[in-house]
């Protein structure tokens, strides 16, 4: 089970969360392509009840990467290939590269499956989707794609979402590296 202490690396929108349902909730549109939710949003805080339960494996619980006021505070890199060590490896030296000090990867439900969360600070939604696609460039250019960015202009703002993680795979933090560069 992850510590509250990792988990609030994330900077986690707690006023809300999404719970995953059996069945569709919504069907909706989006530029052109029909999406069909089964997540549905909760609007209540998000309690460390609800955490355990969800670390425990009773429910899922997915929270939001956009604020009320159109905010994200992560660059998510939701990573489903198949050597996870390669793709973390890589990924730190791109983002330490372009100036990224603070980044945690986290264990999803799924072994070898990662969620990389690029802690960025308050940023505006579209810079946020700018800064993702931007990222997501530079990773293509080293390593196949097998990645999903967040934020995504190309999905609704519902689909903005990320279960929470299970356990820390890895963290950087600070710039005690930047002393060998």
């Amino acid at each position: 089970m992850i510590a509250m202490s990792d988990l609030s690396l994330i900077k986690i929108i707690n006023d809300r969360y999404f719970v995953k349902r059996d069945n569709i909730i919504n069907k909706f549109e989006h530029r052109g392509k029909y999406f069909f939710n089964k997540f549905e949003r909760i609007d209540a805080p998000l309690t460390s009840k609800l955490i355990k339960d969800h670390m425990e494996g009773k429910i899922i619980i997915a929270h939001d990467l956009i604020t009320r006021d159109n905010h994200v505070e992560n660059i998510v890199f939701d990573y489903n290939g198949f050597n996870a060590e390669k793709f973390w490896h890589r990924a730190q030296l791109i983002l330490r590269e372009q100036g990224f000090i603070n980044f945690t990867a986290y264990k999803t439900k799924t072994p070898g499956h990662l969620h990389l969360y690029v802690h960025k600070g308050h940023t505006t939604f579209t810079e946020g989707c700018q800064l993702a696609s931007k990222l997501s460039s530079f990773f293509a250019s080293k390593m196949p794609t097998e990645w999903r960015a967040f934020p995504n202009l190309n999905m609704p703002k519902e689909y903005n979402i990320m279960i929470l993680p299970y356990e820390v795979y890895r963290k950087e933090r600070g710039s005690s590296w930047s002393k060998h560069m």
